[in-house]
């Protein structure tokens, strides 16, 4: 196998035996070849829609069955088998509707590549998967290095997407340009200036993506508001429920009302608690439970309740809890329970809730411990005018954007260390998984406003941009004068979207670690440096000394 799509890559340059995540070389080379089937669907889905033929189906799929081969969503090589059947499904048939149009159309060879379902299809996958090779002259290795780059970033913009279709929002021009970057990779004439060029057009279309998500979840459950979150479970039976999907978490909360089970988020599902209308409705949303992904053997093996999967990141269970753990959506892993959607996309929650209410549930109470969230764009500029005088005045100094994936690799450390000896007058502002290492410090105040405050999820990097748009705005000046820092830590695709949101937007001096990509090679990442002062994290000591001078 051959895989280097996060920040986990064995030795910094790529898995080769088995991958860092715990995905096998079969599930590797399936979904490599689920990628290539998915790319001769894009390249007929763009002439079925230059022909006005109807592909929302096709659209969806393709964002979800990117999603399902990010890292840590699903290890199942009979899952990625019936993701790629489906995808030559919908292709044969849209390719037909497209000859009953039009039947000279010619295809590229892609377009017509039916793998053998009773053959091996790793062994497909190992072949299909060295056609990104194929690029020859003296920017072969960069351009390699930027398709990868394309395809990474594509498949966190598709995963974002997939989340905002769930909460009824959608847009033609980001589906469109799904598979225009898919079918790019077919393109052997494109140049390195091209996919630069394509490289920040997927940072653009991840920012509608985040939008359309944004909207989605405040049209849905409100503006997120500071809220108080327990981290202190309290006697009852209980389910905790992981990942990102918020929609998914409404829906256990629905289907467990009157149930006396206490519902806990895990991960990145923390924000959930800072809509109200979500709160509001269901008061069994009582708190939160465990830290980031990488920590989850450990917390899922004490939680004494069932547990649910939504999205990322999954790590490879243990016999000790995995009969109490269940996936949905794109997530899935062998021998593990997976409940399958209904026409509305919902599953049926109900083996998960009979695993609950047949365990014995939190039997103590603990000391009580919370953290606060809710701090997104509508709550942080609702005080905006707050925010610019204490700025004026010499209150605050400078804001840290300290935030993006956690991972199990070492040197995260930094992020703690960073934010332990950010000085007292300047505020942190945190998003995403990495807070784990820092969420539950207490940092005090500055001019009145809290000096730590977590914007939300990964996608609420949304959050970050409008709040130092609107900032920049009232200081007219460039984003880049604003006294913000972005001290990013990155591990999947969905950080390799939102760098490229950024760079798209022009922001520059982003400090980036814990390690670069192993897929950037050094050509590009001098580009990266030159244009947008990219640049890897030091020593915390000397990243703020530069950021403060």
């Amino acid at each position: 196998m051959f895989c280097e799509q996060c920040e986990q890559t064995a030795s910094g340059d790529g898995c080769h035996q088995f991958g860092a995540c715990g995905k096998s070389p079969q599930v590797n080379a399936v979904q490599d070849l689920l990628v290539h089937c998915l790319r001769g669907l894009s390249a007929i889905a763009l002439t079925a829609k230059a022909n006005q033929i109807d592909t929302h189906e096709v659209d969806v799929f393709t964002c979800e069955a990117l999603f399902a081969t990010m890292t840590n969503v699903n290890f199942s090589v009979s899952h990625c088998e019936a993701y790629t059947r489906q995808a030559i499904a919908l292709r044969t048939d849209l390719r037909a509707q497209v000859e009953a149009l039009r039947s000279e159309t010619e295809w590229p060879a892609i377009a017509s590549f039916t793998p053998s379902f009773d053959a091996s299809l790793a062994e497909q996958g190992e072949e299909v998967a060295l056609k990104f090779l194929s690029q020859v002259g003296e920017d072969a290795v960069d351009i390699f290095s930027l398709k990868l780059t394309v395809l990474y970033g594509i498949k966190g913009a598709a995963s974002y997407t997939f989340h905002a279709y769930e909460l009824g929002q959608e847009d033609e021009q980001v589906y469109q340009f799904v598979h225009e970057a898919l079918n790019a990779l077919n393109d052997e004439s494109l140049t390195l200036a091209d996919w630069v060029d394509l490289a920040l057009k997927v940072g653009e279309i991840n920012l509608r993506s985040m939008e359309l998500l944004d909207t989605g979840h405040t049209q849905a459950y409100g503006h997120p508001v500071p809220t108080s979150v327990p981290l202190n479970p309290r006697p009852g039976k209980a389910i905790l429920v992981s990942g990102h999907d918020i929609r998914q978490l409404e829906a256990i909360l629905k289907q467990t009302a009157g149930t006396e089970i206490t519902v806990y988020t895990h991960g990145e599902l923390l924000p959930a608690h800072g809509y109200p209308l979500l709160k509001a409705t269901y008061p069994h949303l009582y708190g939160h439970y465990g830290t980031a992904w990488q920590n989850q053997t450990k917390d899922f093996l004490r939680f004494p309740g069932a547990i649910i999967v939504t999205t990322n990141c999954l790590m490879p269970p243990h016999d000790t809890y995995s009969d109490k753990l269940f996936t949905v959506g794109p997530v899935g892993y062998p021998q593990l329970s997976f409940l399958p959607a209904s026409d509305t996309g919902i599953p049926d929650y109900a083996p998960a809730i009979a695993k609950a209410l047949a365990l014995p549930g939190f039997t103590e109470e603990a000391p009580p411990r919370s953290v606060t969230v809710g701090f997104a764009h509508n709550a942080v500029l609702g005080v905006a005018e707050t925010v610019v005088n204490a700025v004026k005045q010499g209150q605050i100094r400078h804001f840290f954007l300290v935030g993006g994936c956690d991972g199990a690799k070492p040197g995260r450390s930094y992020y703690t260390e960073f934010v332990e000896k950010v000085p007292a007058d300047c505020v942190v502002l945190t998003l995403a998984c990495g807070k784990f290492r820092f969420f539950d410090q207490d940092l005090g105040k500055v001019a009145g406003l809290p000096r730590l405050m977590d914007l939300g999820q990964c996608n609420d990097a949304y959050s970050a941009i409008q709040i130092a748009i609107a900032l920049a705005n009232a200081f007219a000046v460039d984003i880049n004068e604003l006294p913000l820092s972005m001290i990013l830590s990155w591990y999947e695709q969905k950080a390799v979207a939102v760098l490229l949101t950024l760079l798209h937007l022009g922001i520059k001096n982003i400090r980036l670690g814990p390690t670069l990509p192993a897929f950037i090679s050094p050509n590009v990442f001098k580009l990266l440096s030159t244009h947008y002062q990219l640049q890897a994290i030091t020593t915390p000591e000397r990243d703020l000394a530069a950021c403060l001078c």
